[in-house]
């Protein structure tokens, strides 16, 4: 058999005019996928999928902002999970303190939604996909580990991490979840849930380098950077 990195299928997509990246993950044997946080356009993304033979299993929400999982957006309306639904009905994998507020910004129904807690895992063919729950930048935020790959939504970024001024958002959980995120291998490859940087994904080892807020390595410290 294959080794498992030889097996795993990751897809980086660049989407949206907020620099939002999609991601394909599953097998290569078994063609079996998930998709990670579907917005902007549904089609092109269903196109994708369709075009490299690929069986779409479900659909993987690291949190509940529109541009993440479609919904509002101010006066516009960002295509997500629910456009996905009509095409593929399949379950949405959201932690549980996420799941209302996917539900919410979506308008997708409990029935639709899957809730996941940290450290539950789900089979994708021959795939093993571990959900780490990282609040801070969202109550449920939450990151997904793959082998040695982890796909980081808007928790962690190669050169930063996400918003924790906005409504449910929460500093000193940020502090701890990058803590957390900071105790992976340093081979992990971090995929961001934005191009906000000038590599689209990086080592463990080299986002420590990159990034400041993984340099400290005390809540004191943090609370003076962040203006607490």
């Amino acid at each position: 058999m294959a080794s498992l990195e030889d097996e795993l299928i990751v897809e980086q997509i660049q989407i949206g005019p907020m620099q939002n990246f999609t991601y394909l993950v599953g097998s290569k044997s078994t063609r079996e996928v998930v998709i990670i946080d579907p917005a902007w356009d549904i089609p092109a993304l269903t196109n994708m999928i369709n075009e490299a033979g690929y069986t779409l299993t479900g659909a993987l929400v690291t949190h509940y902002h529109p541009d993440h999982c479609g919904g509002s957006f101010g006066k516009n309306t960002v295509q997500g999970v629910a456009d996905l639904l009509e095409t593929n009905p399949v379950k949405i994998f959201a932690h549980r303190l996420e799941a209302d507020g996917v539900k919410k910004v979506t308008g997708v129904s409990e029935s639709d939604i899957k809730r996941v807690d940290s450290g539950d895992k789900l089979k994708v063919g021959n795939i093993e996909v571990e959900f780490l729950h990282t609040p801070g930048h969202t109550p449920g935020s939450q990151c997904f580990k793959i082998k040695n790959t982890l796909v980081s939504g808007d928790t962690l970024f190669v050169n930063g991490c996400g918003r924790v001024d906005l409504p449910g958002s929460n500093s000193e959980d940020m502090y701890h979840s990058i803590q957390k995120l900071a105790a992976l291998p340093n081979d992990t490859i971090l995929l961001p849930g934005h191009n906000y940087s000038d590599v689209p994904s990086a080592t463990m080892a080299d986002t420590k380098k990159a990034n400041v807020y993984m340099r400290i390595d005390n809540l004191e410290s943090w609370k003076i950077m962040m203006g607490h």
